[in-house]
């Protein structure tokens, strides 16, 4: 038996059950209960195509041969009002006799976005909103910032000493962290709805870039920077079974194009005035793409290009209790600087140890309100 705190909590926990699961859709729990506060129903949100958080809880209570009518649903976000590749959350609980609806947030798609609401109320259903708006929409920071922006949610991961080395001047990078903390790492790839490096990482690693050694339903698109089109066909990163690699170059190469093409990639041009590939525009592009989170795995030309066009949303970095001195490269190459005012102000969001390391994710100042 559930109280109405508790009924929200527990359907947060199985949206995070959905964190590997439902890109591009958001993250969604849902828990239904009935007027005494036993748990008819739970479920979250599937693969693409699949149900919604609601629905699973409907199939659930039923398999169960719970009958839900009068009972509440609580759900963290607003239960959707359009025909996509499902059908409207509302109209099933409404059909299926719900009483009451208690939901975490708006829902800031366009398609939704107080429609949900709006039909339940005129269908009698009481609506709640509000309970776990936080943490909601925390699990689904990447699909608000598509909504609203239009573009994904950056997240820029580096791996360091705690003097702030990335790679010793030969370029020796591996491993300055621990196996936890690289673990971790994938696991911060796996939530994302793609991997973004650039061809000089490419062809100094020759990486897969995929997740490894976490269990995921799906591999994460991967995304390359490479403005002349070097990326070589037979990359090792072509080799992950299903998952799209899309390649933004600032120059049109027929031969170099149809050779990549063949390996399965898609190939965009996007140039700036330098002849770079245009970073605004790609972020633009990935969102009409249907990217929430992007995981920015780059070296530190390429990060430190997202940075000084502040483009960055959030760092993701695990310090090593190591110090590499000096001579050595940081994670991204921007400035010089001529004042400390110039700097990229941060607010600390999340510090934890991993491994022997520690795992510090801080947020650009001001970014997320939106």
């Amino acid at each position: 038996m559930l109280g109405s705190s508790s009924s929200i909590t527990q359907a947060l926990e199985l949206a995070a059950q959905a964190l590997f699961l439902s890109n591009p859709n958001p993250r969604v729990g849902c828990v239904i209960a009935s007027a005494s506060g036993d748990v008819l129903g739970r479920g979250f949100t599937q693969q693409a195509g699949g149900p919604h958080a609601e629905v699973v809880a409907l199939r659930d209570a039923a398999a169960q041969g719970h009958d839900v009518r009068g009972a509440t649903a609580y759900v963290t976000l607003e239960p959707c009002a359009h025909q996509g590749r499902t059908g409207p959350c509302c109209d099933a609980l409404i059909a299926a006799g719900i009483a009451r609806v208690v939901a975490s947030l708006t829902d800031p798609n366009p398609l939704v976005a107080g429609q949900g609401f709006a039909r339940l109320r005129a269908a009698g259903v009481a609506v709640e909103v509000g309970p776990g708006a936080a943490e909601s929409r925390e699990l689904n920071i990447g699909f608000f910032s598509r909504m609203v922006r239009g573009t994904p949610w950056v997240r820029m991961k580096a791996a360091t000493s705690l003097d702030g080395v990335a790679a010793l001047a030969n370029g020796a990078s591996q491993w300055i962290t621990s196996p936890e903390a690289r673990a971790d790492g994938h696991a911060w790839r796996a939530r994302a709805c793609a991997v973004l490096t650039g061809v000089g990482t490419v062809l100094a690693d020759c990486p897969l870039l995929n997740v490894r050694g976490v269990a995921t339903p799906r591999q994460p698109h991967l995304v390359i920077v490479d403005s002349r089109l070097r990326t070589p066909p037979a990359a090792r990163l072509f080799d992950v079974p299903g998952r799209p690699v899309w390649i933004y170059t600032a120059r049109e190469d027929v031969k170099a194009a149809d050779a990549l093409r063949a390996r399965g990639a898609t190939i965009t041009v996007l140039p700036d005035a330098a002849g770079q590939v245009d970073i605004r525009a790609l972020l633009r592009d990935l969102g009409r793409r249907s990217v929430n989170e992007l995981h920015l795995e780059a070296g530190p030309r390429l990060s430190g290009a997202f940075v000084c066009a502040g483009l960055v949303d959030e760092l993701l970095l695990y310090l090593a209790p190591l110090l590499l001195g000096s001579g050595a490269r940081g994670p991204a190459d921007w400035g010089p600087l001529q004042a400390l005012s110039q700097g990229l102000a941060l607010q600390w969001h999340d510090v934890q140890r991993v491994g022997a390391d520690l795992r510090v994710l801080a947020r650009v100042a001001g970014r997320g309100d939106f």
